[in-house]
């Protein structure tokens, strides 16, 4: 009898040696898979362990789910979506690397989710924020680093984790810089002449030295900037330009691929460039389009 719990422990470790996944996304996968073993102690009366596994019924992992939509912590649907799939991720790592299959709990249908669409800043509002990044910070050299970084998220649709993760050695930016996503996956992304420059004017006014293993955005204090503090200035910059709640870094990404799309970009394309693993989440980004076209067309027809 192996332990449920050492099984976990194996596929967290898997998830991080070998798929390297994102701390972020581990994290997630930990305490949603958890939370489900601290369940079946409780439901079956003892610690799980792999034969406990492989004979659970639908039954079993349905009263799962409705505990999580229980009490002060009770998830919403999108949470118990997550929490489903986390739990087939489980179950698929222990078929392929420990020869335990329940093909039974896919019997289990999560709730069903209305996707909510990408709601990326404007082209005037992307422009806005890449002055005011440089015009409102309290060093020059502060300004011209807050204004490299949102130039670089809208311009080559950068995850802020990705942008942040890049080091003195990707300075002079090339022409094609090849970023490191999640899962470990690298891609290629173009780098435009705007961008390029806006890494240069800021290397040239930075008061720390840019080493090759040293990384490329410092904080004031000479350390790394965070992703915190990277959503604390989108924070401060929509705050002055009177911006919604949703004009944050990851919308400077969805506003690159929807301007790319509004002006011709091919989908595959697109795809690549933000590093999607599945067309149908780019896919989205037309959804978006499509939107605004009717919105356009009922305020425009006389008809309408």
């Amino acid at each position: 009898m192996i332990p449920a719990s050492a099984l976990f422990s194996q596929w967290i470790a898997y998830l991080r040696e070998e798929r390297r996944f994102a701390e972020n996304s581990i994290l997630a996968y930990e305490r949603d898979v958890g939370a489900f073993l601290d369940f079946l102690q409780a439901h079956l009366g003892g610690a799980a362990a792999d034969a406990d596994l492989a004979t659970l019924e639908p039954r079993d992992l349905r009263a799962y789910l409705a505990h999580r939509r229980q009490g002060p912590e009770a998830l919403c649907d999108r949470s118990i979506s997550r929490a489903l799939a986390a739990i087939r991720s489980f179950y698929r790592y222990l078929e392929r690397r420990c020869a335990i299959a329940n093909p039974r709990l896919a019997l289990v249908r999560g709730p069903k989710l209305k996707r909510a669409l990408p709601r990326p800043v404007s082209e005037t509002a992307a422009e806005a924020l890449i002055t005011e990044a440089e015009a409102a910070a309290s060093a020059p050299w502060i300004g011209a680093r807050d204004a490299a970084l949102v130039t670089l998220l809208y311009a080559a649709g950068l995850r802020i984790s990705e942008a942040l993760a890049l080091s003195g050695a990707d300075q002079p930016l090339p022409e094609m810089l090849r970023v490191t996503g999640k899962g470990g996956k690298q891609r290629l992304v173009p780098m435009l002449a705007a961008a390029r420059e806006a890494i240069a004017r800021y290397a040239v006014s930075c008061p720390f030295a840019l080493t090759p293993d040293a990384p490329l955005f410092r904080a004031a204090r000479g350390g790394a900037m965070s992703p915190r503090m990277a959503q604390a200035l989108m924070a401060h910059l929509r705050g002055r330009l009177g911006l919604p709640p949703s004009a944050t870094p990851h919308a400077l990404r969805h506003a690159f691929a929807t301007h790319l799309l509004a002006n011709g970009g091919d989908l595959r394309a697109i795809q690549d460039l933000l590093g999607h693993e599945s067309l149908s989440t780019t896919q989205t980004y037309a959804s978006v389009e499509t939107q605004k076209i009717l919105q356009s067309y009922r305020a425009a027809h006389p008809r309408a």
